[in-house]
């Protein structure tokens, strides 16, 4: 007779899904289209969950007065006309500054042989070129040389770049499908999921789905207003010290701040490098200038939007960030707060839980 104890049956279960894994990675090519269908609708689906959460309040506004799927309409129709009006005002000289920078690539990249080329002359670069098997000159012809070729190889991957262009076509085609259907039918979702739970825990399991829903609509909402502060502040700062191409680098800084703690370095990398080439000092007041916004985000603006939203101390979200980043990288950046703050509500919630189910009766 087998063993009966909780040991002897945890391990036949780790021994169960090991063996399944197994049997799976032996017929993967069942799973394949599986993972292709994953692939393709998980950017959508995505998306339109961010849209989801910052759209819904206007929604759910306007439904109180009139049916739920014309005030979606009405929304969809007030996000195209914002959408609209934007791009008309400062789309153009969003292209303008996109089509000089490009014109001006080549410029950049003989300014920058010239700087290579001049930093050769100093003393201790030549010592070190002496002291080096490759000479600086061997160096700076091999960096030149790739960069050349990798601005070559672009015209070559026509058909990857065509790829690309498509699947983004294929995301702004079903985007608005999934985002009308979740505004129109997300609510219904909790219902449907309580169905799983047993009747007398419906109460606690309706609080536990709310509070998870709160803690991602305040999670995106305070994200993007975070960002959107410093976007304004990047873009107020490039115009001051006459910045070129400042629109398109205050963009950048915004999409890119997104991403906790190394996005902001992201995002700043080409402002410092178009600084550079218009002069040193001010790549140097560039720097300077982002230090000094990324305090102001970090110090104020971040933890008063972000931490109050989530009901997380600014130190916790730090630690949560650091561990995260060792265990699984710029994804592990991207989803370690909004995770914590679901797993938080669970966990309290699921505590709650065990203890209302524990708890005597009481005469």
């Amino acid at each position: 007779m087998l063993p009966q104890s909780k040991s002897f049956r945890v391990g036949i279960g780790i021994a169960l899904i090991l063996l399944i894994i197994y049997l799976a990675s032996l017929v993967s090519f069942i799973f394949e289209p599986i993972s292709i269908l994953v692939q393709t609708l998980f950017a959508p689906i995505a998306i339109a969950g961010v849209f989801y959460y910052l759209l819904r309040p206007f929604v759910n506004l306007l439904s109180k007065k009139i049916p739920r799927a014309l005030s979606i309409l009405i929304t969809f129709l007030a996000l195209i006309g914002l959408v609209t009006g934007g791009v008309l005002m400062v789309g153009p000289e969003i292209q303008k500054q996109t089509s000089s920078f490009i014109d001006e690539v080549p410029t950049y990249i003989d300014q920058g042989q010239e700087m290579i080329l001049q930093l050769q002359e100093n003393e201790y670069v030549q010592q070190f070129q002496e002291s080096g098997e490759n000479s600086f000159q061997d160096i700076v012809n091999e960096v030149t040389g790739n960069l050349q070729n990798y601005l070559t190889s672009i015209g070559s991957n026509l058909f990857k770049v065509l790829g690309a262009v498509a699947s983004v076509v294929i995301v702004l085609v079903i985007f608005p499908f999934v985002l009308f259907y979740l505004l129109k039918e997300g609510d219904k979702a909790p219902a449907f999921l309580l169905k799983f739970v047993p009747a007398k825990q419906q109460q606690e399991g309706r609080r536990i789905l709310s509070d998870m829903d709160t803690a991602l609509s305040s999670y995106l909402q305070g994200q993007i207003l975070v960002s959107l502060c410093v976007g304004i502040l990047c873009l107020i700062f490039y115009f001051s010290i006459g910045l070129e191409y400042a629109l398109v680098l205050a963009i950048v800084a915004m999409l890119t701040n997104v991403i906790p703690f190394i996005g902001p370095w992201i995002g700043t990398f080409p402002a410092v490098v178009v600084a550079l080439f218009q002069s040193p000092i001010l790549a140097l007041v560039v720097i300077i200038g982002v230090l000094v916004i990324q305090q102001i985000e970090s110090n104020l603006i971040s933890p008063q939007i972000m931490g109050r939203q989530l009901n997380i101390h600014p130190v916790t979200i730090i630690f949560i960030l650091l561990v995260a980043s060792r265990f699984a990288g710029l994804v592990g950046l991207l989803l370690a707060v909004p995770s914590y703050a679901v797993g938080k509500v669970i966990v309290s919630h699921t505590y709650r839980l065990i203890k209302l189910k524990m708890a005597k009766p009481v005469d």
